[in-house]
């Protein structure tokens, strides 16, 4: 399953609408997943590979090995 190990940001559920003739004509159900990178990093005096998104990655909430 997509999510970070960090801020569990997981999926988001929502509609992707068709517009048609300056109206909505169709709907269809979609996901939205969050931007994983897989890193190296420490985690408790140790290295180890986990799943984290690009946010957490940019804002330091991560030491990378």
């Amino acid at each position: 399953m997509a999510k970070c190990e960090i801020c569990e940001k997981t999926l988001n559920y929502g509609n992707k609408i068709s517009i048609a003739r300056s109206h909505v004509s169709r709907r269809s159900t979609r996901t939205w997943k969050p931007n994983l990178r897989t890193v190296k990093a420490m985690v408790d005096g140790q290295p180890k590979r986990i799943s984290v998104c690009a946010k957490c990655l940019r804002s330091g909430k991560v030491k990378r090995a």
